[in-house]
């Protein structure tokens, strides 16, 4: 019972948070720092941590942890959000009307919602801290730098194995679904990525006498080719593979055949073994078929496993889900696009949520990453809660979901 009234009052304070978060949000949004300069958001998070009179350590770039230590044994959970912005100019208006809020850096914007993570994860800070006689053990409170771009994490990841983490835990606000609902599913919920960025590498020429060249762009059209092939011939039918090659590029005049051919793209997999299964499978094609057309080929370092996928342990699922109000709940499919947070996922036990936030009324629901991208602000204090609910649970307790204490 004690754990019940204490989510009940959690979330009751969480409303009342609610102007605070949306004024976090507007500031972060109008600010739009892109991946490794978020100067004025990190300065934010360390005056909004002070504020609570919790410490706050560098975690490389611009990413910041503030640390809960309630001095008292127990588990060590982080929580963590993202405060990048994209290289997207965002058009004045959503998709009904003019916004709210504007960014004023100009070609950057918050198109996937970073901004609301900022502002919900500074706002369970606030909660938790005001509930800090209630926890047990350590709260990390990370604020992730450049999530677009992974460059944050090569820093960001030796300070917190300083830590003995228990559990992780994270926000992703979702624009397919609809505003309040939140998805705490178990198993893969957001897809792991193999970058693909190779050249062929032929011999150039005039473009009368190809016989006289090795043209790497035929190469690279047949490896393409034959990638789709294998990769519906090579992959178990049961399994995700997406195969999504987004630049063909190689020379710049009509009658020069050029000596490279540059092949860019991603290939997204939600079964973490299915990764290294498409590498090989991508290296062995093209190295094959760049043979046969007398070329050959050079991986750039990043043609590799980029990121694993986001793979939601059931208990901490089960434990985010608990307490929460049944009609805030939903079940939607996994998103397929790929999130640094699996680096976190990939060491210690965790579950990221997705928080909808279309509301067709008030203009949001265009795709992420799209100039039109907006959210509802109404959803910012359950994201909060839930956040601060997902810790509560995790370190007021030692019993298994589900189970009575």
């Amino acid at each position: 019972m004690k754990g019940c009234c204490e989510m009940e009052t959690l979330l009751t304070r969480a409303e009342e948070l609610q102007e605070r978060l949306i004024a976090w949000r507007r500031t972060v949004h109008r600010y739009a720092e892109p991946g490794g300069e978020e100067y004025r958001t990190a300065a934010l998070v360390e005056a909004e941590a002070a504020r609570l009179g919790l410490p706050v350590i560098d975690g490389g770039q611009t990413s910041r942890i503030a640390v809960l230590d309630t001095g008292r044994p127990g588990k060590t959970v982080l929580l963590r959000a993202d405060m990048d912005a994209l290289p997207v100019t965002e058009n004045p208006k959503n998709l009904r009307g003019p916004r709210c809020v504007l960014s004023e850096n100009s070609g950057f914007s918050h198109a996937c919602g970073h901004d609301a993570h900022t502002a919900m994860l500074l706002g369970a800070m606030e909660l938790l801290s005001e509930m800090r006689e209630a926890l047990t053990g350590k709260l990390l409170f990370c604020f992730e730098s450049d999530e677009e771009n992974g460059s944050g994490w090569p820093k960001l990841l030796p300070v917190l194995e300083n830590f003995d983490i228990d559990r992780c835990f994270a926000i992703h606000v979702l624009s397919s679904l609809e505003a309040g609902r939140i998805s705490i599913q178990p198993g893969g919920r957001m897809s792991g990525m193999v970058a693909v960025d190779a050249e062929f590498v032929g011999r150039g020429g005039h473009g009368s006498r190809p016989d006289l060249s090795v043209n790497p762009v035929f190469a690279a059209a047949a490896a393409l080719s034959n990638l789709a092939v294998a990769a519906a011939n090579r992959i178990d039918p049961g399994e995700t593979l997406t195969l999504g090659i987004t630049a063909i590029q190689g020379g710049s005049a009509f009658n020069v055949i050029p000596d490279r051919a540059r092949v860019l793209g991603t290939m997204r997999y939600f079964k973490r073994e299915i990764g290294q299964i498409a590498l090989d499978m991508q290296k062995s094609v093209f190295d094959h078929t760049a043979a046969m057309y007398g070329c050959t080929v050079e991986y750039a370092p990043r043609n590799r496993v980029y990121l694993e996928p986001v793979v939601n342990d059931p208990e901490c699922a089960a434990m985010a889900r608990k307490n929460l109000p049944e009609e805030w709940l939903a079940q939607c499919d996994p998103w397929y696009a790929s999130e640094t947070f699996s680096v976190c996922m990939n060491r210690w036990p965790g579950a990221l949520a997705f928080l909808g936030i279309k509301n067709e009324a008030l203009g949001s629901g265009a795709e992420h990453h799209n100039e039109r991208f907006d959210l509802d602000e109404a959803v910012l204090w359950r994201g909060a809660a839930c956040y601060a609910g997902f810790a509560l649970e995790a370190t007021c307790r030692d019993t298994p979901p589900g189970v009575s204490a």
